[in-house]
């Protein structure tokens, strides 16, 4: 029996979820599965992944065969890494603490990369806030200003008539 690692779709029309499985290559996209490794949840920004790492190994090293999207996530989690270490151990390469040290590392590196991009989300975020408020108070100062010329127009137009009054007032 062939096994893949693919996505199931989940989730309503427009807004789609999905789950990470090990499913017979055989059975339909949203059938029967064998084993639910993980979740990717592409709707927010950065996508949302949880991925039982190990779970993914032992499919992997069991010949499952991954999809090519379900492949870029596994990547992006770093099954095929700890896959490649494990298969380093087993040939004597390197020991067990060592690989377990490089994934270690690796992981670290990329969380500090995912941190990065959503400071720099976040602060695009807080700009275009940041932005919009100012557009927003030079719309309110524009108004206010088309407003006020209107305002002195009819000040000095009340104003005019009380000077030709005093200014009569004095001739007399």
């Amino acid at each position: 029996m062939a096994v893949k690692l693919r996505l199931q779709r989940h989730g309503k029309k427009g807004k789609p979820f999905y789950w990470i499985v090990a499913a017979d290559a055989r059975s339909k996209r949203d059938g029967k599965f064998l084993e639910k490794i993980g979740s990717y949840n592409p709707n927010t920004n950065p996508a949302i992944i949880d991925l039982d790492v190990d779970g993914a190994v032992k499919w992997l090293q069991n010949g499952a065969q991954p999809t090519d999207t379900a492949r870029a996530i596994l990547s992006y989690k770093g099954a095929l890494l700890k896959n490649h270490l494990a298969g380093g151990v087993r040939k004597g390469a390197l020991t067990e603490e060592e690989a377990e040290k490089k994934f270690q590392a690796w992981l670290d590196e990329k969380a500090s990369k995912v941190d990065a991009k959503k400071d720099g989300l976040a602060k695009a975020e807080a700009d275009a806030k940041a932005k919009a408020l100012e557009a927003e108070k030079a719309a309110n100062e524009a108004r206010i200003a088309a407003a006020a010329p209107v305002v002195e127009e009819e000040a000095t137009e009340e104003d005019a008539p009380a000077e030709e009054v005093q200014a009569t007032n004095e001739e007399e």
